[in-house]
């Protein structure tokens, strides 16, 4: 979820106002809701999958062309977070409940560029090694529209929730933009999908499927703008009615792309080749291990006052969970640095999402 604020920010008065301090809080916790979410979404379709596919860009190519370009990038970003964990415990110190949730959201911009920078080193070593085969692309990248229907649902499900004088025209705004580019780019993969796909039925489904999700899309973003303009509870029911068709429009559309006909074939790894991949994995998982912990204790920290007894212990566990990302990124790099690393990916009961 997007985290910028019109006008003057609520953290400009005095951090001490109760009610600046209180409505500053209420935020952060459903930045780190939003936050948390999006991390583990990334991470159960990329480092829990079972698949080894590349990773690719909203337009179409690889997010790098060699190992080493992913490494140096992945290195890079784990520099970045370092500053940035550093950044948002100073801020926090400082109470700046609102400085800390825009430090937090480009924390998990990073963490998910930094995930998806990883699973495409770990692609990109695992195919090398000797019999080994690249995988074959597909119509539609699953990765893609999985993750464009989770961000959907999560921005109908953020609406669903919110009790109504905590839907902010702000709050509105972001949750259209982030609903409107994922349908932007749903109807992208499946309009491509369509033209080259040599199927008739597939052909007219992908774009009858585009149709109905449009058409949901459209009904439900004007119910959000009347909430926006004129806002009650009835006008709020109506948002919630038609995020409800939306949804399963959208997972309809999704749930057609994602059958095994469209998305080609996983690339078949060798032994060694699962070895390296493995490792890189499991470095890129204990970054977002211990960010997805920061997250948590952040919210802990949101949604309790300072006179609470917990809070030191919530402090402390924040500090832990700052140096967990420290460890994490140490790990990665290693692992990148030598294909290998004495840690693995986290217990096999772990379901990556479908």
């Amino acid at each position: 979820m997007a985290s910028g604020g019109s006008g003057k920010s609520a953290s400009e008065g005095s951090p001490s106002t109760p009610c600046g301090s209180l409505q500053q809080r209420k935020r952060l916790s459903s930045v780190c809701d939003s936050c948390k979410g999006k991390m583990q979404l990334v991470a159960d379709l990329l480092l829990l999958s079972s698949e080894t596919r590349p990773v690719m860009t909203s337009e179409g190519v690889a997010v790098a062309d060699t190992f080493d370009q992913c490494r140096d990038t992945v290195i890079a970003r784990t520099k970045e977070l370092s500053i940035l964990t550093h950044d948002i415990q100073s801020q926090l110190n400082m109470g700046r409940f609102n400085e800390v949730g825009d430090r937090l959201v480009e924390m998990a911009d990073l963490v998910v560029s930094l995930t998806e920078c990883s699973a495409h080193a770990a692609y990109l070593a695992a195919v090398e090694t000797p019999g080994s085969q690249p995988c074959l692309p597909g119509l539609v990248d699953r990765y893609k529209v999985t993750r464009c229907r989770h961000e959907v649902e999560q921005s109908c499900s953020v609406l669903r929730v919110t009790a109504l004088p905590d839907l902010t025209p702000q709050l509105l705004l972001e949750l259209s933009q982030n609903i409107s580019t994922s349908l932007k780019n749903l109807t992208d993969i499946s309009s491509l999908a369509s033209e080259r796909s040599r199927e008739r039925f597939a052909k007219e489904q992908f774009k009858l499927s585009v149709k109905s999700m449009s058409t949901s899309g459209t009904a439900f973003l004007a119910c959000v703008k009347e909430v926006k303009s004129q806002p009650s509870e009835l006008t709020r029911t109506r948002c919630v009615l038609f995020s409800n068709a939306l949804v399963q429009a959208v997972s309809a559309l999704v749930g057609f792309a994602t059958e095994p006909p469209f998305l080609g074939r996983a690339a078949s790894v060798s032994g060694e080749g699962k070895g390296v991949q493995t490792a890189v994995l499991g470095g890129a998982m204990s970054v977002v291990s211990a960010c997805v912990l920061l997250t948590q204790g952040l919210r802990d920290v949101a949604q309790h006052p300072e006179s609470s007894s917990k809070m030191a212990d919530y402090r402390e566990r924040l500090r832990n969970s700052a140096c967990a990302v420290s460890d994490g990124c140490t790990l990665l790099t290693q692992a990148l640095r030598e294909r290998s690393s004495p840690r693995t990916l986290p217990p096999v009961n772990s379901h990556p999402v479908n």
